[in-house]
């Protein structure tokens, strides 16, 4: 589908930014099924060059895949790579690392998030 636009109708970049982070969303963080413990391999299409391998035992490692998987990752990568329990517990710490796109779309999304405190290691 073309969709054309009156110059007065072309949406903003943080408009469209804030349109795609949340097209991608789950309807619920109880969605988020992804593992808690162990070596995480992100797909190619979410992780094209750099690390790729992420151990969740390692909290470094660990905020480093949440925050590429919500930057890059599509619905799907979404549920099966996050776990709705490390989320919420790394979220306060985590939000700081995420673009402010991604930040404002998981927080209007889901209120449960925590916008302050610290993260469990």
């Amino acid at each position: 589908m073309v969709m054309l636009f009156s110059s007065s109708a072309v949406p903003s970049a943080a408009e469209v930014l804030h349109a795609r982070y949340a097209h991608r969303l789950p309807a619920s963080l109880d969605e988020l099924a992804g593992p808690e413990h162990g070596v995480v391999e992100l797909p190619l299409h979410v992780a094209w060059s750099g690390l790729r391998a992420y151990d969740l035992d390692r909290p470094r490692l660990r905020m480093g895949l949440y925050r590429t998987v919500l930057a890059e990752g599509q619905h799907e990568d979404l549920v099966t790579l996050l776990s709705r329990d490390l989320l919420l517990a790394q979220w306060p710490v985590l939000r700081t690392l995420v673009s402010r796109h991604v930040r404002q779309v998981w927080e209007e999304a889901f209120p449960e998030l925590p916008t302050s405190g610290s993260a469990a290691a």
